[in-house]
């Protein structure tokens, strides 16, 4: 029988899942399974963490690997808790070392914008801190995907051809890796394809046996250095051994009674929580979809601007986190928002300033996780002979000195990967998030309000037709967003695009706690592989 695995004439619905004992939500069928694997065999919410992220590396590496970075919130006995795992930029990335090689901007691919990748201390750390099962009993389904093997799935299928496509345009020889590893022969894997990666088995075994030090210290740590020293990159053995993983307060903005909870910056968690601070000073949304649209729009829009303006590196930034929540700020941004459109343009806070994951268990510890290369698959650095692909998160540091994210060393650029998590009266809710690069926040936004406002379940709320900012006055939505309100907002001043596909307008998972029963309810993301699974 042949048939298109991407191929869908009719609509289709999916209904919210129920769980008592645990639930797992990921982009990947496969990685929700090996996390529902580890609750039952008594990890708990973190350990079934780890182990799903570590499995995506192998089942979704166009979007994660063992080179990615990372950022998590655990609610772990009636607390919560935030982890940064972004790595830092190499000691010997200046401006001048970047343009001196030719460019006036940081590059998209290469050995060039590969930062310190923080996934694999992320794992590490949260298990020693919070695990309960061995650090390597995580860590062996995904070396067992690995080794045996399994069958690609569409979307993944679609960004591996879409990957494929980018990087044979390329001339970077630095590349060559990646099609040995990912392409041997000579094409995307199609869906349903078998796929193995030993090498990557053995790396993520390596990892295993030393709890992560290995790829810092140890001999995955030499090969990356040797290989970065081969291609002319900046990486060195050093800026790995170096590195650590942060412990942070999360910060969170209140919205409907309930307090949305963000990772502080370099991480852009920051944006979604100056749009819903405005719309909440905005106050409650009428019966208009197209107002309420018009607002989330705008509201989106002037965060984004102060958010590109502004975050960087928390020791960075010229303006603190309580400037840009100030409650008197986020008024007068919000008196911005009128009838029309507007050009945005960042504000003056001084004057008053990608796979995501999430799991909960049976004793009420939940975790939101992210982890990503940022574009695809990252660098298009493969380090050979390990499988594992290195991101490209330097892409964001700008090469203007003035720049609040300007590159320098030792320094964690803005970030796009973000984890939410919302609590009411300081009992946890559940943990969100949308990956999808600079989609995030617009994501987290458009499902925090589809819940709280629209009062949808977590699978409604993710199924809700997405629009996207691009810039200026450009509002980019779906295909199948509803034509009578995309002419009603282009009356309103906004310039309206319909996007052939939907891959690039998100991804989400949410788990939600009932506090009375305790039962959960999850979403997951209809525009992928997704999968969510209770037990």
């Amino acid at each position: 029988m042949q048939h298109d695995a991407r191929y869908y004439p009719s609509p289709s619905r999916r209904m919210a899942t129920f769980g008592g004992r645990g639930m797992v939500a990921t982009s990947q069928p496969l990685g929700a399974q090996v996390g529902i694997h580890i609750l039952q065999q008594g990890g708990n919410a973190v350990d079934a963490a780890i182990a799903t992220a570590a499995a995506l590396t192998v089942v979704e590496p166009t979007s994660n690997g063992i080179g990615s970075d990372a950022f998590a919130i655990v609610w772990i006995e009636e607390q919560l808790h935030g982890l940064n795992a972004s790595g830092p930029s190499p000691q010997a990335a200046t401006i001048e070392a970047v343009k001196a090689l030719g460019h006036e901007r940081m590059p998209d691919h290469g050995v060039l914008p590969v930062t310190v990748p923080g996934a694999p201390a992320a794992w590490a750390t949260l298990s020693q801190r919070f695990g309960k099962l061995p650090f390597a009993d995580l860590l062996a389904p995904a070396i067992a995907l690995a080794e045996e093997g399994f069958p690609i799935s569409p979307v993944v299928s679609q960004m591996w051809e879409e990957a494929f496509d980018t990087y044979r345009r390329s001339h970077d020889p630095a590349l060559k890796p990646w099609f040995d590893t990912f392409a041997p022969s000579g094409h995307a894997p199609r869906p349903g394809e078998r796929w193995a990666a030993p090498d990557h088995a053995r790396s993520l075994r390596t990892i295993a046996d030393t709890c992560g030090r290995a790829f810092y210290e140890g001999e995955l740590a030499e090969r990356i250095d040797a290989f970065f020293r081969e291609q002319g990159g900046l990486l060195r053995r050093e800026d790995l051994t170096k590195f650590e993983p942060e412990w942070v307060t999360p910060i969170s903005t209140r919205y409907r009674g309930h307090d949305i909870w963000e990772i502080p910056p370099n991480g852009s968690g920051m944006i979604a929580l100056q749009a819903l601070g405005m719309l909440e000073r905005l106050g409650a949304e009428g019966r208009d979809p197209v107002e309420t649209l018009h607002r989330r729009i705008e509201a989106t829009k002037l965060a984004y601007v102060d958010g590109l303006r502004y975050i960087t590196e928390h020791k960075a930034m010229g303006i603190s986190v309580e400037q840009l929540l100030d409650d008197a700020y986020l008024h007068t941004r919000a008196g911005l928002v009128g009838e029309r459109a507007l050009n945005p343009q960042h504000g003056d806070p001084v004057m008053g300033g990608t796979v995501y994951l999430a799991t909960a268990d049976s004793d009420g510890n939940m975790v939101s996780f992210i982890q990503s290369n940022y574009m695809g698959f990252g660098s298009g650095i493969v380090v050979p002979g390990t499988g594992i692909s290195m991101q490209n998160r330097g892409r964001s540091f700008s090469l203007d000195p003035e720049h609040a994210n300007a590159l320098t060393p030792c320094k964690r650029t803005y970030h796009t990967i973000i984890p939410g998590f919302i609590t009411l009266r300081d009992r946890a809710v559940g943990p969100f998030g949308v990956m999808g690069g600079f989609m995030q926040p617009q994501g987290h936004v458009q499902v925090i309000t589809a819940l709280l406002d629209d009062h949808l379940n977590p699978q409604a709320a993710l199924d809700m037709p997405r629009w996207k900012w691009t810039g200026g006055k450009r509002i980019e939505v779906e295909p199948h967003f509803p034509d009578h309100l995309a002419q009603a907002l282009a009356r309103r001043g906004h310039d309206i695009a319909k996007a052939s596909d939907s891959i690039s307008f998100g991804r989400g998972q949410v788990i939600l706690r009932n506090g009375d029963t305790g039962v959960m309810c999850g979403g997951t993301e209809s525009r992928t592989d997704g999968a969510v699974l209770p037990w």
